[in-house]
């Protein structure tokens, strides 16, 4: 055994590199044939039911606007009641010939099931599950006392689309349908004080990338894997290594800082185009798909670039990263940043 291992410890890398070089050429033509086909015959998406978790705000709230947008009926989740009921109310007003909002927490078991039940009885039918639903805690491993308060993340972000998909995987064979995993450019770009986030997106994107195995086709699944979007976070709101629902735009400019934010609602289009072409992942902008590549191929680099931007001598004064200090520079903010998120006026409801 030891000498077969030892074997492709030195051919495999030659074969790898002189193999892709024959095969990559091919391959990639058949992709681009591929994606015109999946243009042109784009799912029309006029009556599909389409569940979508975490709608009251963010990404969520703009694939509700988007889907209802195309006739779709449409199925909406979120904590906050009176705020779903109103992204809801927008969403028939865009062209959704059928809303229906169900209170729930995804990070509960028993909600998950409630949440496809009550589609199901309404509708009859599942055709596409966006498991959009998501949370962000931003603290220092270090400076994290209790660590079982840190549990939240994995369970909304990471178990959160676990149960909603596991309840309704068998109406998605029934209707040959389609989930969307809500992961992130950060399962590979790891900022600092984000671990926990970090590793909840992480385990998303392997998670489906399984899926999509064992499904063998059966439900196609397309992970998306935003850069900087509109949302809470870039709106300064985030949970705190103690678990307290924090709103501060001091950390907000450091997370984010010199990276353009881009809107959630060309966030939203983009997604539901590549859902409808069937794409295996999209990246929304689509300029972070390099990112990748940085980590893959400049491992130590980004680890040097991430300590220079994020951090500082002890990696705790917030107010002296470097990320911060670029945007602070008059005329840089209104640049990078929507709008809608330079205001300091946030809702913490």
């Amino acid at each position: 055994m030891e000498l077969i291992n030892d074997f492709l410890n030195l051919t495999a890398p030659f074969f790898t590199f002189f193999g892709l070089c024959f095969f990559l050429p091919p391959f990639y033509f058949f992709k681009f044939v591929q994606s015109i086909f999946s243009t042109i015959f784009s799912e029309n998406l006029y009556g599909k039911v389409v569940l979508i978790t975490g709608a009251s705000s963010g990404i969520g709230e703009q694939l509700a606007y988007e889907y209802g947008s195309r006739g779709a009926c449409l199925a909406l989740t979120a904590r906050r009641k009176n705020r779903l009921e109103e992204v809801a109310e927008i969403a028939r007003e865009m062209g959704s010939p059928n809303v229906i909002t169900v209170h729930a927490d995804v990070s509960k078991p028993d909600d998950c099931r409630r949440i496809v039940d009550d589609t199901i009885s309404h509708f009859g039918r599942l055709d596409h599950l966006v498991n959009n639903a998501g949370m962000t805690q931003i603290s220092m491993f270090e400076n994290i006392e209790e660590i079982s308060r840190t549990k939240a993340v994995m369970d909304t972000n990471f178990w959160g689309s676990v149960y909603v998909t596991r309840a309704a995987l068998p109406y998605l064979r029934q209707s040959n349908g389609k989930i969307v995993a809500m992961s992130s450019s950060a399962a590979w770009l790891t900022a600092p004080r984000m671990s926990f986030y970090n590793a909840s997106k992480a385990a998303v994107l392997n998670f489906f990338e399984t899926m999509r195995i064992e499904l063998a086709g059966d439900v196609h699944i397309t992970i998306v894997t935003p850069g900087y979007i509109e949302s809470e976070l870039t709106q300064g709101k985030y949970f705190s290594g103690e678990g307290e629902l924090i709103v501060n735009q001091d950390i907000r400019d450091v997370q984010i800082g010199a990276f353009p934010v881009a809107s959630a609602s060309g966030c939203a289009k983009a997604i539901v185009n590549g859902v409808c072409r069937k794409q295996r992942y999209v990246t929304e902008p689509s300029w972070f798909r390099v990112t990748y590549l940085w980590k893959v191929f400049c491992p130590d680099l980004i680890e040097w670039l991430c300590r220079l931007l994020y951090m500082t001598g002890t990696g705790t004064y917030e107010e002296n990263a470097l990320n911060k200090k670029i945007l602070d520079i008059p005329g840089v903010r209104n640049v990078l940043y929507p709008e809608s998120i330079r205001t300091p006026e946030i809702k913490t409801e």
